[in-house]
């Protein structure tokens, strides 16, 4: 006579599958019984931006010019522009020959910016004052047109 393929192991587990499918369908069973008729909360929120269970007083009602509000970045013409024609000066704080690049750190603003060996006009090496131009690079303003001063 052939075994049975069900095994004790087999069995039990099943026996805990089907007791697990029961006990999530008497759940769902109750969701539905509760909801039926149901009442929701209101929540406000107050001057500060907290939530409260009282409304606000309408008394305290700011009046806002929706024309006022800006989303997003404003447009170029709106932005404080700065003299793009006129070389900015700095310094070389690093610079390797080997590799062909390095960075100017800003007199004005002490931002380091990165230049390339194919930006320069004049040779330089660390701690040089020059004068250079910025454009946009891939991960952000580079160096170019660098003259020694």
């Amino acid at each position: 006579m052939a075994k049975s393929q069900q095994t004790f192991n087999k069995i039990e587990k099943e026996k805990q599958r089907a007791k697990k499918r029961e006990e999530k369908r008497k759940k769902k069973e109750e969701r539905k019984a509760s909801s039926k008729g149901g009442s929701f909360d209101i929540a406000y929120v107050d001057e500060n931006g907290n939530l409260t269970d009282t409304p606000p007083d309408p008394s305290d009602k700011v009046e806002i010019d929706a024309s006022e509000i800006e989303i997003g970045v404003p447009k170029k013409e709106e932005r404080e522009e700065e003299d793009k024609n006129a070389p900015k000066e700095g310094k070389v704080s690093f610079f390797d020959h080997s590799k062909g690049f390095g960075f100017i750190i800003d007199n004005a603003t002490q931002e380091k910016h990165f230049v390339h060996v194919s930006g320069l006009i004049d040779e330089i090496d660390e701690n040089d004052k020059v004068t250079y131009d910025l454009e946009k690079g891939l991960k952000g303003m580079n160096a170019v047109r660098v003259k020694k001063i």
